[in-house]
């Protein structure tokens, strides 16, 4: 993890009110998926196009499953994860499912991507303006 990652990662926790493991789980996601509009385009192209724009957008934000969260990132990539954080690969995708819609809700509060949401640091300075 680089200076950056953990400055993000520091920010994060404090944003989302999480501590240590799912804040860098979190990064680590968002990096390995082109930033949050990668990651935004993956679930759209997994078929979950509604709950990724109630994400970013003012209103309600719909839920998401552990198993959607895991036909969308792969097995691979959360079983890497699950080794990386002492943790099962279930308790990851069920982490992420509960947590990814707000964190991109927060990510976004003007209801829309950051121009530069590939660059993580950058979108988590944004939110703190």
């Amino acid at each position: 993890m680089g200076l950056f990652d953990g400055l993000a990662g520091t920010m994060l926790e404090k944003v989302l009110g999480e501590k240590g493991t799912m804040a860098q789980a979190a990064i680590d996601m968002l990096n390995q998926n082109g930033g949050l509009s990668g990651i935004l385009e993956k679930f759209k192209d997994g078929g979950l196009a509604e709950q990724a724009a109630s994400w970013v957008g003012k209103g309600e934000n719909l839920p998401v499953s552990a198993d959607q969260i895991a036909d969308v990132l792969g097995s691979g990539p959360l079983a890497e994860m699950a080794v990386k954080f002492g943790l099962d690969p279930n308790t990851v995708s069920a982490q992420i499912a509960e947590h990814l819609p707000v964190l991109i809700d927060k990510l976004t509060p003007n209801g829309e991507v950051p121009a530069e949401s590939g660059n993580l640091l950058s979108t988590v300075l944004g939110m703190l303006k």
